[in-house]
Parts: structure tokens; sequence; C-alpha cells
């Protein structure tokens, strides 16, 4: 009966299972904020591809240096 009242006022356990939980509510925030702004990132990245694509067809006229004449 001494070791199951003993284990009863152990509160290390309850630490840890604590952590545990705060550990998996961050996990879940961090998934869910991932779902939530995965399209927009992706919508993003293909934007700026597309827009790489067709700037690959312009020329400019660039930087020419110090001492070249313009």
């Amino acid at each position: 009966m001494k070791f199951f009242n003993k284990l009863i006022r152990d509160e290390e356990g309850a630490t840890a299972i604590e952590y545990g939980l705060i550990a998996a509510l961050i996990a879940v925030a961090a998934i869910a904020a991932m779902n939530s702004l995965g399209g927009e990132l992706t919508d993003t990245f293909n934007n700026v591809s597309k827009n790489l694509d067709t700037a690959q067809g312009t020329t400019g006229s660039g930087y020419k240096g110090k001492n070249t004449p313009k």
C-alpha cells in the first residue's frame, strides 16, 4: 500500500506527460499552419517560376562597368 501511495504522490511522471501534451499541441498547431499556408506558398512559387520563365526571353542593358563608354 505504501508503494501505491508513493506512486500517486510522485509528480515526475505528470511533468513528463505535461511536456508531451505541450509538444503535441505545438505539433498540431504547426501542421495546421502549414496546411493553411501550403496552397498560398505553392501559388507564390508557381508565379515566381512563371515570371522567371517569361523574363528569360527579354534582354536588358545590364551593367557596363565603371570605365566602359556608354
